[in-house]
């Protein structure tokens, strides 16, 4: 193909009006000929964890040769099993390569990170796949890079010790890339945190090598463990009965280009990040993750959004509830719409960089308006730059490593920009996250795709990319000249400087198995408020602690028509009673040997405004990982987690997590 026959490529902020997607994602893959025709030529290709411009000191891109393959959809095959459970179209293909597997993990978010760590400190051979090509989810791939902690857990220091061992891990990364040469030689995080948030802001750069170190470290205990990034999950087998998962189907992606940077606009990629097909960007190649010979395999859903869950159709809660479904004082009415909002975080840098970041952002056309878009930025009562300032707030790279209630940042200064007012996005005109009906009508239980919307995906970028503008042109100047980081040599990874997946609030909340009086067991309100009668006693069965303030980021219709949230909920630290995280809380229903590791947990849309911050993710990744290991140990496999409540064997799983110092009490 000639250079001048060769399609334009888009600016990627720029948002063409024929990429629009009205609906859900296409329910199968359609693929191209001319694809095809590429693909022929195609020989040995560069993969890595991580491939892109800045290499992972230390990381050494792998080359290998990848056998081409067309998986089409078969006909008349049914839509669910015997027991209702999905039947994948296309099947796994044959050739896949497969991980043996004691425990299996799919998503490699914060609580991933904890469960696989925890699961390999048993003992336990332990796989884990990350869609994304960052493992860490919160800390990295989604760009919250700030650690935000409650007052109470950081004035009594009761944080599981693994998690504080991470915290220091990361402060001991370096702070950004080598080729950073203003930073001095050897910087690393503890010599430019300096943020008000918390007490710990870092570039997603060094989260990512953070993730990995830590990760590295606990194999030692279980040396045949293995986990990839740019895995997407695709779906699972079952046995016989349907009550438990024989392997978990994946398709890994191997960038053609050895340069290859991500987009960073999810709502462009998402198709291809988990189609079983090679493209013009990808090699693909079919992962399977199963069971040694005679053993039983655990499985973890860590995904913040329970793609697991959503896939397989297990019983599960989107949005918010109402007071007749919960209970629950506050809750107003049932509107799986209304999950809180999702952002997508980006950096900016007080450089001059001649107005080209500015220029680009210029570019960016909305599917809607950028004076509607306007009308939500708002920085309230704090400054953009001086003391308790907007710009401190998540300031992850700091010259001076001032105080950052009272300084003023300088020149080389940077910052994550996730404010609620700004890049928050929970505009429901289309919700983000698929139901149930919406996946079954998309085909995405057959040919899974994510179960995201990728018209809401567009529309939170847009209005992340026009924040950015705002902020540029309000608050610039000639002291303050501000450059949105993007490309090969920004510390969010992409090409266009938003963080590479959004940051997940709330996705899909499980609906646990009969518990402390409830058919089917979530969390609720009353039990974690101080004010409030009602609440229960978790403590018998605890399996981690966590505390925050109930911190809601609503959700809205653009035409204002009432959303059914819970706009009254939202309550100080101070009004939040120690959160105990009991095991139910992590049981699915159906599958016995499925655990949920992260925020997927049985709670309710307002419990979760609580739950769903670093140290409560941290938490249930943590215990779900030593009890997916623990029971993989067994030599019983009838022996499932439901069976160690009802056998009363809980107490010798505690007894584990406390020897990891997992903390259960208060």
């Amino acid at each position: 193909m000639s250079k001048k026959d060769q399609p334009h490529k888009p600016s990627p902020i720029s948002d063409r009006p024929e990429e629009e997607e009205d609906n859900a994602i296409d329910s199968q893959f359609r693929p191209k000929l001319h694809h095809l025709l590429v693909i022929l030529f195609v020989g040995t290709v560069v993969s890595g964890a991580a491939a892109r411009n800045w290499q992972i000191v230390g990381k050494q891109t792998a080359v290998s040769k990848v056998t081409q393959t067309n998986y089409q959809a078969t006909a008349n095959l049914p839509l669910v099993d015997a027991n209702g459970l999905p039947v994948m179209n296309p099947q796994p293909p044959s050739d896949a390569e497969v991980w043996e597997c004691d425990v299996a993990i799919v998503g490699g978010s914060l609580g991933g990170v904890a469960a696989a760590y925890h699961s390999m400190k048993t003992g336990a051979t332990t796989c884990l796949i990350e869609l994304t090509p960052m493992l860490g989810g919160q800390v990295s791939s989604q760009g919250v890079s700030a650690i935000d902690e409650s007052m109470l857990m950081r004035y009594r220091q009761q944080f599981p010790l693994s998690w504080t061992h991470f915290k220091n891990i990361i402060a001991s990364q370096p702070a950004l890339p080598q080729k950073y040469s203003y930073l001095k030689p050897g910087a690393v995080v503890a010599d430019t945190n300096s943020c008000w948030v918390g007490n710990l802001c870092f570039t997603p750069y060094s989260g990512e090598l953070a993730s990995e170190e830590f990760l590295r470290e606990s194999q030692r205990s279980a040396p045949k463990s293995r986990w990839g990034t740019q895995i997407a999950f695709k779906g699972a087998s079952f046995n016989e009965r349907g009550d438990r998962i024989t392997a978990i189907h994946g398709v890994k992606r191997i960038p053609r280009d050895p340069n290859y940077l991500p987009v960073g606009r999810l709502s462009r990629e998402l198709k291809g990040w988990y189609n079983w097909n090679s493209d013009e960007t990808f090699d693909k190649k079919a992962i399977r993750l199963q069971a040694p010979v005679g053993k039983q395999m655990q499985v973890i859903d860590a995904t913040d959004t329970a793609e697991l869950i959503a896939w397989a159709n297990l019983p599960h809660r989107v949005g918010s509830e109402g007071f007749e479904t919960t209970g629950e004082v506050h809750a107003v009415a049932d509107n799986p719409d209304c999950t809180q909002a999702f952002t997508f975080p980006f950096v900016l840098k007080i450089a001059d960089d001649g107005g080209r970041s500015l220029k680009e952002l210029s570019k960016v056309q909305p599917g809607f308006s950028r004076e509607e878009h306007r009308r939500d930025y708002d920085l309230g009562r704090f400054p953009m730059f001086e003391g308790n300032s907007v710009f401190n707030y998540r300031r992850i790279v700091s010259m001076r490593r001032d105080d950052p209630f009272t300084a003023t940042p300088v020149q080389g200064d940077m910052t994550v920009i996730n404010w609620n007012r700004g890049n928050d996005w929970g505009i429901m005109n289309p919700p983000l996250i698929l139901t149930e009906q919406q996946i079954r009508a998309s085909g995405q239980q057959q040919n899974w795709l994510g179960g995201l919307n990728t018209t809401a995906l567009k529309d939170g970028e847009n209005h992340a990319l026009l924040f950015a503008e705002w902020l540029m042109e309000k608050y610039a100047s000639s002291q303050f000249p501000l450059r949105m980081m993007s490309g090969p040599d920004s510390p969010m990874p992409t090409e266009s400087g938003l963080s590479m997946y959004p940051y997940i609030r709330e996705g899909r909340r499980i609906l646990g198995r009969a518990a402390y009086g409830q058919k089917e067991f979530m969390m609720r309100e009353q039990d974690i408020r101080n004010d409030m009668r009602g609440g229960r006693d978790f403590n018998a069965t605890s399996i981690g602690i966590t505390h925050y303030a109930i911190d809601m980021h609503g959700c809205r219709y653009r035409n204002w028509e009432p959303s059914k949230a819970p706009s009254s909920a939202p309550a100080n630290e101070d009004k939040v009673l120690p959160i105990i995280l009991p095991f139910e809380s992590l049981i699915p229903q159906r599958i016995d040997n499925l655990l949920i590791g992260g925020k997927s947990m049985a709670v309710s849309h307002i419990v979760n405004g609580a739950t769903r911050i670093h140290v409560g993710e941290w938490s249930a990744g943590a215990a779900a990982g030593a009890a997916a290991a623990w029971l993989s140990l067994q030599s019983d496999n009838s022996l499932t987690p439901q069976a160690i409540l009802d056998r009363g064997r809980l107490n010798e799983l505690q007894d584990l997590l406390r020897s990891q110092g997992i903390v259960l009490r208060w």
